[in-house]
């Protein structure tokens, strides 16, 4: 399993349970195909012939292809996004009329060389439109509703424009169509929604009623269309094809004479050779119509798709952690991340019941050093040694009002050197979900046993002793899952 860049082996005993993604579906799709398909037969609503005024004003949204980690070379999003640009055309708006908006959320901004990766490179040089970086904190952001007492405020390339496309990837509840919608937000609104407690189930959950409320709030004043894709997991096209859902390719990877060597790399090095590994992603469906909708649909299918069932929780989760962050464009780990890839991404992508028993064991395989590398992650460094002062939730609430207004912090935003100041606070938020339910954090492979405790986790030297302490913990015999992963595949437990 992967540790941060290294390889690990864990030992498996006879009763513990391999938790493995499942395997490629055998149909794929042209994801171009499906998009323009899609756009003339929605599930619900009129197709986008019908509602693009001829020679109006069409903004395109979509936001940066963060999900799912490690994510692939081979992509199929820039091509629904060219295939939403040339429909466009065909239905009377062209593509100088045509404007793209990247909705980050609080994420760094795109730079020049992401933002010409939307697109494939020859629609990319065609293209004559506009394309714009959201920012969270801009003042000219519009008054669009009110949620508890607060003004919701929204990129005015939207409120501007004759009829809004949203095109993405269903993979959470708010990675996709009204959550789209959501990022292109004001900074507070975006950071409200963090804490959502699943992320593939929305029922009942007040930050999909909070994007519902943003996308009935444009949609009274333009017209709103949605192409969501359902994407399968990342899946290694090179020598070791099949890892890891095949039991062959944990063998090949375990006799290869190249893991010991690989090992003795230093951590930069390993960390490029990972991600040089040939990855593909594919698209299986395209839905359209009523943003939520459509997300609602492809995202139902895509976890039955990509889900693995697991009958009931176990006592102790085994969760390896990549090597690269959850956000685009793609930074190192740090200690704040690394919770958040495990905690608020790995267990929050679970439906229908938690996957570990309550006050049971999750065991993190990571150094989890206090590694903030460089400008763009000085966000991260300030937020964690706020939580190092005090773990007090009083303190950490001021010292995240402070952020906000750090003046300096925005300047990096808007710069796009740095990802916004409450973007670590928010990942922070989304691990409460999972902190909740857990009895203990152990990091296995613990190097900074500080960084550890500051998050609240505890430290141990390895794998092996991170195991015994969770047997010990559960009376001498914990059931054990260990889950395969990254990618991480969504959870269907009972």
């Amino acid at each position: 399993m992967l540790s941060g860049s290294r390889v690990v082996l864990v030992p498996a005993g006879d009763d513990d349970l391999l938790i493995r993604p499942p395997h490629p579906p055998e149909q794929i799709v042209d994801a171009g195909a499906a998009v323009r398909d899609a756009l003339r037969f929605p599930l619900s609503g009129e197709a986008l012939d019908t509602i693009a005024p001829s020679r109006g004003r069409a903004t395109i949204v979509v936001e940066p292809r963060a999900l799912p980690v490690p994510g692939a070379q081979l992509d199929p999003r820039p091509e629904a996004l060219a295939a939403t640009v040339d429909e466009l055309a065909r239905c009377g708006v062209p593509d100088s009329r045509q404007t793209i908006l990247v909705a980050g959320g609080l994420g760094q901004r795109l730079g020049q060389r992401e933002l010409e990766r939307l697109l494939p490179p020859p629609e990319a040089r065609a293209f004559r439109g506009r394309v714009l970086v959201h920012d969270a904190d801009e003042p000219a952001l519009v008054p669009i509703g009110d949620w508890n007492g607060s003004t919701v405020r929204i990129h005015p390339a939207m409120t501007d424009a004759d009829l809004v496309v949203v095109v993405g990837a269903a993979e959470t509840v708010l990675h996709g169509g009204p959550g789209t919608l959501l990022a292109a937000c004001d900074a507070a609104t975006v950071r409200r929604a963090a804490g959502i407690d699943s992320l593939v189930e929305a029922s009942g959950a007040p930050e999909w009623d909070l994007a519902l409320r943003v996308e009935r709030a444009l949609a009274r004043r333009v017209a709103v269309i949605g192409v969501s894709l359902v994407l399968d997991l990342p899946r290694l096209t090179g020598p070791f094809r099949g890892y890891p859902d095949e039991r062959a390719s944990l063998e090949r990877v375990v006799r290869s004479p190249l893991r010991r060597a690989f090992s003795l790399l230093p951590a930069g090095a390993r960390a490029d050779v990972l991600t040089r590994q040939a990855r593909r992603l594919t698209a299986t469906a395209a839905y359209a119509g009523i943003p939520s909708g459509a997300h609602a649909e492809a995202l139902l299918r895509g976890v039955e798709l990509r889900g693995t069932r697991l009958a009931e929780p176990v006592d102790t989760l085994v969760v390896g952690v990549p090597w690269m962050s959850p956000h685009a464009p793609r930074e190192r780990v740090n200690p704040v991340t690394v919770a958040a890839l495990t905690l608020g991404l790995a267990l929050r992508l679970r439906r229908d019941a938690f996957p570990v028993r309550p006050d049971g064991t999750l065991v993190l395989l990571h150094p989890l050093t206090r590694s903030f590398h460089g400008a763009a992650q000085a966000p991260y460094a300030a937020m964690f040694h706020a939580l190092r002062g005090s773990r007090d939730e009083g303190e950490l609430v001021e010292a995240e009002r402070a952020a906000h207004a750090d003046e300096a912090g925005l300047a990096a935003y808007r710069a796009g050197r740095a990802c916004h100041p409450l973007l670590p606070y928010a990942d922070w938020a989304g691990c409460r979900p999972s902190l909740d339910r857990l009895g203990r954090v152990l990091v296995a492979g613990s190097r900074d046993a500080l960084a550890a405790r500051t998050l609240g986790f505890v430290p141990t030297r390895g794998i092996g002793s991170a195991l015994e302490m969770a047997h010990g913990v559960s009376g001498g015999q914990a059931r054990i899952g260990i889950l395969l992963a990254p990618p991480y595949a969504p959870l269907i437990v009972g």
